[in-house]
């Protein structure tokens, strides 16, 4: 607040999140600013004289960015904020499932020790185990780097292949298509904005491609996997388990919590975390921070700063 107010600007909070609440206090603002609302072309058109649409955070797949890139509004974000939490939170999962920690603290909770016992038997050693990074950005670099402390292998692939391979030569990363990573890895872990391309690109198919003993890791956006075939490849054993920290059928930002039935809640070999991969004590101020500088930029007459458009 200190930070905007200091800069002469005016902050209006909007309470609501649906396009009645919200486009009453659009009209006359120069910026809008989000995190996690959705700004259909509904609100877009009701932005008279708005600028620039100041995402905090990296994903820009709930703002209707065609729309506003058509009304000469400026889409703007924060993407490299978190890129290490999700690092971090990706190992923390990776880890977790590795060594079958859902199962054992169910075990404790149960009684049931000898079960628990007699299933780290087939705990993968990770210095023998290959990740596989679909998407190789910020958050997929800095995962690469804690995943080859480990003395894992490490494959990866992005939409650009023929960009350089400098980054993943200095950390042993070897770059391929995604029908080896899907065959070949351990651990499948998604670093990928949501596109209309990349929307349920871990589908059933891509799951019948992966190893029994394989598991998937899932911190960027939910919709990047298909939950329904995700849970009929964990019934049928078709890959060994999933780390998911983004969703497509629950809803976490909604207070109202998950519905009771959802099949992915009781599965042993399913660690799940409420959309907070992205938090720490300095990546939220590192967000505020970034999504500043932008807007002022833009009220300045320039670009957003690279490292955060």
């Amino acid at each position: 607040m200190k930070q905007i107010e200091s800069r002469g600007w005016t902050l209006t909070t909007v309470a609501g999140t649906s396009p009645d609440q919200i486009i009453p206090h659009v009209s006359d603002a120069d910026i809008v600013s989000v995190v996690g609302t959705y700004i259909p072309a509904q609100v877009i058109d009701a932005m008279t004289r708005v600028r620039a649409i100041a995402r905090l955070g990296a994903g820009t797949d709930r703002i209707d960015v065609a729309h506003a890139t058509s009304r000469g509004i400026v889409v703007m974000n924060t993407p490299y904020f978190c890129v290490e939490e999700q690092a971090d939170h990706t190992m923390a999962m990776i880890l977790s499932l590795a060594r079958k920690l859902p199962l054992s603290q169910r075990a404790i909770e149960s009684g049931k020790y000898a079960e628990a016992r007699a299933a780290s038997a087939t705990n993968p050693r990770l210095s023998r185990a290959t990740l596989g990074l679909v998407g190789f950005g910020r958050s997929a670099v800095h995962t690469a780097r804690r995943a080859r402390g480990f003395g894992m292998r490490v494959l990866a692939t992005r939409r650009n292949m023929s960009a350089p391979t400098d980054e993943a030569d200095s950390l042993g990363v070897v770059m391929t298509d995604l029908d080896t990573i899907l065959r070949e890895s351990d651990f499948v872990s998604l670093h990928l904005p949501l596109t209309r391309g990349s929307r349920h690109m871990i589908d059933a198919d891509a799951l019948s491609r992966m190893k029994p003993s394989a598991y998937l890791i899932n911190t960027s956006r939910g919709a990047l996997v298909d939950e329904h075939a995700l849970v009929k490849a964990l019934h049928a054993g078709q890959i060994a388990g999933a780390g998911l920290d983004t969703f497509a059928i629950i809803e976490v930002l909604d207070e109202s919590g998950p519905p009771d039935a959802h099949p992915l809640m009781h599965m042993d070999n399913v660690l799940l975390s409420p959309h907070v991969a992205a938090g720490s004590d300095r990546s939220g101020m590192d967000s505020v921070d970034a999504g500043i500088e932008n807007i002022g930029a833009i009220l300045g007459g320039f670009w957003p700063v690279p490292e955060h458009r």
